[in-house]
């Protein structure tokens, strides 16, 4: 898979980097950036990434910012999650999209249209970023179709900005 090629990066400002950290703590209930932390973007291809010592930890979903898989496996986020069972997993690493049928539990905080991020039921581990189709109630309820729309996963161009490889 080739590599992304970065664009256009540019570094925040300390009052910037502030107010991209309240935004995620806000939607993922975690502490993200530090005002002293070199936060760059950067766009590559349709993409804009949120970058931290090189490594790609987060990325804007239709102008709003979310943390990666990285970003997620870094800072820990509490809220936004989907829990999928184990036989997800294997196609979740694909870049499938989640379907109703393999979802476990779901953060009840979620609504249509907001992003989320999903993780296997044993490890706890984050699989995936996405946008949600359904509340997360309604996720847990429903036993059929398509639930989240996969935009990023383990193994993919986003996970390789960064990686020592």
């Amino acid at each position: 898979m080739a590599a992304l090629k970065l664009r256009r990066r540019h570094r925040l400002r300390r009052k910037e980097i502030i107010r991209l950290a309240d935004e995620l703590r806000g939607s993922l209930g975690c502490d993200t950036f530090d005002e002293k932390d070199i936060v760059e973007i950067a766009e590559a291809g349709p993409l804009k990434l949120i970058l931290c010592d090189g490594v790609a930890y987060g990325f804007y979903i239709e102008e709003k910012p979310f943390l990666s898989i990285r970003g997620i496996l870094k800072f820990e986020p509490g809220q936004r999650w989907v829990t999928v069972d184990m036989g997800a997993v294997k196609f979740l690493a694909n870049g499938a999209d989640v379907m109703s049928p393999g979802i476990v539990d779901a953060d009840s905080g979620i609504a249509d249209g907001d992003s989320v991020w999903i993780r296997d039921e044993r490890n706890m581990k984050p699989l995936a970023v996405g946008v949600a189709l359904f509340s997360g109630a309604e996720m847990k309820a429903s036993n059929s179709g398509k639930s989240i729309k996969t935009l990023h996963y383990v193994g993919d161009k986003i996970w390789d900005v960064g990686s020592e490889s």
